[in-house]
């Protein structure tokens, strides 16, 4: 299982950090990424995604 957290405190951050070690959790930091060529991609990713299986919600839709 993966969880991402997400702050700004310093404080919090070692907090976790140190709770993870005595959980025997592993534990891997990233910075944001702020590079907006990245944002943009993303974003054309997610506008242009185009399922490989059909919609199943307007099935559900005509059910009702």
């Amino acid at each position: 299982m993966e969880l991402i957290l997400k702050t700004n405190n310093e404080n919090s951050i070692a907090k976790i950090i140190a709770l993870a070690k005595k959980l025997n959790v592993s534990v891997e930091q990233r910075e944001k990424s702020e590079n907006k060529e990245d944002i943009q991609k993303l974003k054309e990713r997610i506008l242009n995604f185009k399922s490989e299986q059909p919609s199943s919600f307007s099935e559900r839709i005509e059910r009702f």
